[in-house]
């Protein structure tokens, strides 16, 4: 009980401070703005590490971050296979391929009323389906390979980033529209200079939202059948044999690689988009 009364004190010790230095003079800085979440993340970690020592909680219930830490230190070429599987084959290329198919519809889209009315209704419509129903069935499609896991991956990001790349292109008024059609401008050109720039915080965020998707669309799709490799098929494994700690290190590695690719897509929108009031500081 030690220590978990030292686990609750600690807790209270990093509220006191993050609460110091959020409400402080230089509350606004970089430096600050790093060093909250920093302090945060590290006390829930002791806290953890208290608390499941403190009470002896089984490794089958939950492993402390010491374990977990080592058991990811001690599989690291597992964990690089598994991660090149899941996120470079099946989630990347997915992404990439229904990203810039969805990008290339919506342009057809915006051309075409008939699709405007007809294409968006079927899509939102199949973006409620349930990845558990989608996924065995292109499984079954595109083999056991990482191809049907980047085919359900496809499938989760068109018809976000479609639906947004749409509203996107229609954002601008009437009275730019107009302006450029007193320049002689073609709609090629109208599109360049002023429709895509306007389109592209919509577009970000279809992208952004994206990548979330991907990576749980390829570690769900593995639950379905895969090779002997793979964060999903590691995990179902994982958890059959009572290896928490070796789950716990493959959530690591897809929170790691979700935030990276997040952060990088989030990076670029920074300068793509830099003239955007969301980007002023």
């Amino acid at each position: 009980m030690v220590l978990v009364v030292l686990a609750l004190v600690l807790w209270g010790a990093g509220w006191w401070l993050n609460t110091r230095l959020a409400e402080g003079p230089h509350s606004g800085t970089s430096a600050v703005r790093l060093a909250i979440p920093l302090i945060f993340g590290a006390t829930v970690l002791v806290m953890w590490e208290l608390v499941v020592r403190g009470l002896n909680v089984p490794l089958v219930i939950l492993p402390a971050p010491s374990l977990i830490v080592v058991r990811f230190a001690d599989s690291i070429p597992i964990l690089w296979a598994d991660f090149v599987q899941t996120f470079v084959k099946g989630a990347l290329s997915g992404y990439l391929i229904g990203c810039g198919a969805a990008f290339l519809m919506a342009v057809a889209v915006d051309r075409s009323e008939f699709l405007r009315l007809g294409l968006l209704p079927v899509g939102n419509f199949v973006a409620a389906l349930p990845i558990v129903g989608t996924a065995p069935i292109l499984v079954m499609w595109f083999g056991f390979d990482w191809q049907s896991k980047a085919a359900v991956v496809v499938v989760m990001v068109f018809f976000p980033m479609l639906v947004n790349t749409v509203a996107g292109l229609r954002e601008t008024t009437a009275m730019q529209r107009d302006l450029m059609e007193t320049y002689a401008a073609s709609y090629w050109q109208a599109f360049f200079k002023l429709r895509l720039p306007a389109a592209m915080p919509f577009i970000f965020n279809g992208l952004k939202i994206s990548t979330t998707l991907a990576l749980i669309g390829a570690i769900v799709a593995e639950f379905f059948g895969s090779p002997t490799l793979g964060m999903g098929f590691r995990i179902s494994t994982s958890v059959g044999q009572l290896a928490l700690d070796m789950v716990w290190a493959e959530i690591v590695v897809a929170a790691l690689a979700g935030t990276l690719f997040y952060g990088a897509v989030a990076l670029i929108e920074r300068y793509v988009t830099f003239w955007h009031p969301s980007q002023r500081r």
